[in-house]
């Protein structure tokens, strides 16, 4: 392992570690419990889920390494120069479903990704962001995340945060229903336009925000009431969710296809759900408001006062 990868390493465990220790903190009633794996082909993590909390539902935060000779031709088919290359991919992964319907699910990450062939210039990049998937939403805490995705971008570059809060709307789009799967935040990947240092010091900054981001709102709505209404509103929207990260996501396809562990992949799915057939909230309700006003991609910073 690489100097590189040790200090990569070091910083997603230690991320784990707090966001973890920040969001039990935040439940007061669950803990994560810890759920250790080894993957047969090389590498492996650590499964940290917390489950029927005071809060969360369901939540999970992932830390694993992975690494093997050669990666599988479907990841390596839309860049053929990783083929033939040993690789290592690092990352923390999380997805939080609070069970009342007023706190919005949360999704951040952050991965690096190497390959290397004896002779030739080692390929390397980083990925990662977060987004926010509300169910009655709000234009405070929309305004809120995207401010402190805008804080953390800012040092890099004026242009950073517009393009990838850009990619964040394009990417988590469910295009089989025309819509976004929440109100964005930030996406990147492939980040290797500036030197390693940069990169990996914007990678933190995208991890550090996170918490700044997400327990505000949580703090303002957890404790708002809710009836058998709102949840099975809300199973319904999860449903979305179900529905990207089983057909469009980069990373549960990467990680299925590469050997990883199932359990943990799939963690990231919503414990209750519900289809309904040409299912649709009643026009002019609350429910609907969702997708009519919030779920568009729109600047919300320009919303602020």
């Amino acid at each position: 392992m690489s100097n590189r990868t040790e200090a990569v390493k070091a910083y997603l465990l230690d991320l784990q570690d707090r966001i973890c220790n920040a969001l039990q903190a935040e439940d007061g009633a669950a803990e994560f419990f810890q759920d250790a794996w080894q993957r047969p082909a090389g590498g492996g993590g650590r499964t940290r889920v917390i489950e029927n909390g005071a809060l969360i539902e369901k939540g999970g935060v992932n830390f694993s390494h992975v690494f093997g000779d050669s990666l599988p031709p479907s990841a390596s088919a839309h860049r053929p120069e990783l083929a033939g290359r040993g690789f290592e991919a690092l990352g923390v992964s999380l997805v939080i479903h609070p069970e009342n319907p007023y706190v919005p699910t949360s999704h951040a990450n952050v991965r690096f990704f190497s390959a290397d062939k004896e002779g030739e210039e080692s390929v390397w990049w980083f990925g990662g962001g977060f987004d926010l998937t509300p169910y009655y939403a709000n234009e405070e805490d929309c305004v809120h995340w995207h401010q402190v995705a805008f804080d953390a971008c800012a040092p890099f570059g004026a242009e950073v945060y517009p393009k990838f809060k850009a990619w964040c709307d394009r990417y988590f789009h469910l295009k089989h229903r025309g819509e976004p799967r929440g109100i964005g935040g930030l996406f990147f990947d492939d980040l290797n336009q500036w030197d390693f240092d940069t990169s990996f010091a914007f990678m933190r900054a995208i991890g550090d925000a996170y918490l700044a981001a997400y327990l505000p709102i949580v703090q303002r709505r957890k404790a708002t009431p809710f009836g058998e209404h709102e949840r099975e509103f809300q199973a319904f929207r999860r449903g979305r969710y179900v529905e990207f990260n089983l057909v469009f996501d980069r990373g549960t396809l990467f990680g299925l296809q590469s050997g990883g562990r199932t359990e943990s992949i799939l963690m990231s799915l919503p414990p209750h759900v519900r289809w309904g057939y040409d299912w649709k909230a009643e026009p002019g309700s609350v429910e609907a408001e969702l997708t009519d006003y919030y779920l568009q991609d729109r600047d919300w910073l320009k919303l602020q006062g």
